[in-house]
């Protein structure tokens, strides 16, 4: 024979497991140090602008070419 099942508790388990999961990702996410997400933010734009300064034509710059 099947298992019986309470929906009730069921849908209220299912919903402490969605609860918890988000909770973890927001922890994963919000969860650091100022000093480390200041040295993440430096890093991401010192990418930044490598990137851009290594790029063959400057934004804007291919409007002035066809003239």
């Amino acid at each position: 024979m099947a298992e019986i099942v309470n929906l009730r508790q069921a849908r209220k388990q299912k919903a402490r497991t969605e609860k918890e999961r988000l909770a973890e990702q927001n922890r994963a996410l919000h969860g650091r140090s100022k000093t480390s997400r200041d040295r993440d933010r430096l890093i991401a734009n010192k990418a930044d602008k490598f990137v851009a300064g290594h790029r063959r034509e400057k934004s804007g710059d291919s409007d002035k070419s066809d003239a």
